[in-house]
């Protein structure tokens, strides 16, 4: 005699309540120490505990109601729209096509345009209170613009996304000083052009410098972890060598930023190879244990080697970026660039050749990453990366492979170190610790493992983002003069990490085939045959 037993499907709502509950346990286990108990100091300056039961009643609410939507409604809407499969973006065309409507474009474009022309108007006509919603509007009906052009161009964009992105780049710093000129018009600005020109500042070096600065340091650890497959957690080591090469020849011996960029390469591409050499025989968390240690080294022998580094107090007066000697960007010097071109004096110019400067070094990185791909080497590096054993047993010199890619990696990481340098204009040991080499390796597993375009699309989401929490002043009057935006970037920034590494494990766009196959095959009645076999 046998007991059958039948099993019920479980309904979404009813999996989502259990998902619920469970997110609910584990979220009071996680925050009961970090949220609901609080050490502070009493009057008598004693050591006191202080309870926080309400705040962490509601985190553990949200984070149920949060568990409890997305299995109950996300998933399954996720999973009839197919959005794994789509090719087109982010959402499927029966989704973009309800929510991008022209009337809607139209009509958003219409309002961004009205907002930033007569913005400032507008909140002095109704009051400084408004100027926070009028700066939210703004923000979205341009977002909602921006995101409706990408949806009904997605082919074009998929066919011309380089041409499309290098075009882009190029006419970023004109585009903002036009706006900031508008806006410096709307206020009633007397000198449009030292209005804009000031307010670009901000935006070109926050916005476009630091970004791009990620973008190339994300394309040079990609040779090493994406291309090479060798996790590596001190990259931010070669990054300092190149910042400091700079700094100290650059302020000891009067030597130009020309000669010293390729010096500053070149000593970074040694240390590249001085820390390859211990690691040979090292594979996967060794080898991530070592490269860290050697980071970490680094940045202590800048902070204790005083004689040289200065220690923590780090070196001063970094020598400026000139263009070639025709034309600098000191004041007192008299081949300033006002004075040579009769133009009004202003500090933006140095902001703006430093974004086409790093702009121009982030492409020849990339050129080189694609070529180098292509060659012996790079096909030597992506056979190293699946499987060091069959690289060895084919004859491929693992040894000489690694140092390569350490080097060439590290080189890059030089290079950014040089023109950080002179775009700080100060060095010290806290622009180089850990926490930069953990966000420059989120960036290339986010944006996908040995693609160059998806790690460009990390970099900008990441740093981008995170920057412009911090230009989110009009949330205090939302949340009160106390709200400061900047504390909620790492948590924010961790949160969205989860999200992506949720809904693309394997990064924007990941790119592990290689890059050329031996021999082409098909299939002829259920066997392979090699094509052209003779």
């Amino acid at each position: 005699m046998s007991l059958q037993t039948s099993t019920q499907p479980t309904s979404p709502v009813q999996q989502a309540l259990r998902e619920a509950l469970i997110a609910g346990v584990v979220s009071f286990g996680l925050f009961f120490f970090f949220i609901g108990l609080k050490t502070d100091q009493n009057i008598r300056n004693e050591l006191v505990l202080v309870t926080r039961w309400g705040l962490l009643t509601t985190v553990v609410v949200l984070t149920m109601i949060v568990r409890f939507l997305y299995v109950a409604y996300a998933v399954p809407f996720l999973a009839r729209q197919k959005i794994a499969d789509a090719v087109t973006g982010l959402l499927p065309d029966s989704t973009g096509t309800k929510f991008f409507r022209v009337p809607f474009f139209i009509g958003s474009l219409a309002l961004a345009a009205v907002l930033i022309v007569f913005g400032s108007a507008i909140v002095a006509w109704t009051g400084p209170n408004i100027g926070a919603y009028v700066t939210l509007i703004r923000a979205f009906a341009i977002i909602y613009a921006v995101a409706a052009v990408m949806f009904y161009g997605r082919a074009f964009i998929g066919r011309n996304f380089a041409s499309i992105g290098i075009v882009s780049l190029i006419l970023y710093p004109i585009l903002v000083v036009v706006i900031l000129a508008l806006l410096a018009w709307s206020n009633g600005s007397a000198n449009i052009t030292s209005a804009a020109f000031q307010g670009s500042l901000k935006w070109v070096d926050n916005f476009g410098i630091q970004i791009l600065i990620y973008v190339m340091l994300a394309w040079g650890l990609n040779i090493v972890v994406g291309l090479a497959g060798l996790l590596d957690l001190g990259y931010v080591a070669f990054y300092a060598v190149g910042a400091y090469s700079y700094a100290l020849l650059g302020t000891h011996f009067g030597l130009s930023f020309w000669i010293l960029l390729p010096m500053a390469g070149i000593l970074a591409a040694f240390w590249g190879v001085m820390l390859g050499f211990p690691v040979l025989r090292l594979r996967g968390d060794y080898l991530a244990i070592v490269t860290l240690a050697f980071g970490e080294i680094i940045r202590l022998v800048l902070i204790n080697w005083r004689e040289v580094t200065n220690g923590s107090a780090g070196i001063s007066g970094v020598p400026k970026v000139s263009f070639f000697g025709w034309f600098t960007f000191n004041v007192s010097d008299p081949n300033y660039i006002s004075k040579v071109f009769d133009i009004p004096q202003s500090g933006a110019y140095y902001k703006i050749f430093l974004y086409y400067l790093i702009l121009a070094l982030a492409l020849l990185t990339a050129f080189v990453t694609i070529r180098l791909r292509r060659m012996p080497v790079g096909r030597a590096w992506e056979a190293l990366r699946e499987d060091e054993i069959a690289c060895r047993s084919l004859g491929i010199n693992t040894t000489s492979t690694k140092l390569t890619a350490f080097a060439i990696g590290a080189m890059f990481g030089g290079f950014a170190g040089s023109f950080f340098a002179a775009r700080q204009g100060f060095v010290s040991p806290e622009s180089f610790v850990f926490l930069e080499s953990a966000i420059i390796l989120a960036i290339v597993v986010l944006g996908g493992m040995g693609s160059l375009v998806g790690i460009a699309i990390a970099a900008l989401v990441m740093v981008g983002g995170t920057e412009a929490l911090r230009e989110m002043e009009f949330l205090k009057s939302f949340f009160g003069q106390d709200f400061t935006p900047e504390l909620y970037r790492m948590l924010l920034f961790g949160m969205a990490m989860v999200v992506v590494m949720l809904w693309k494990p394997r990064g924007f766009a990941s790119s592990r085939e290689p890059t050329a196959f031996l021999r082409e095959r098909k299939a002829v009645s259920g066997s392979f045959t090699k094509e052209g076999h003779g």
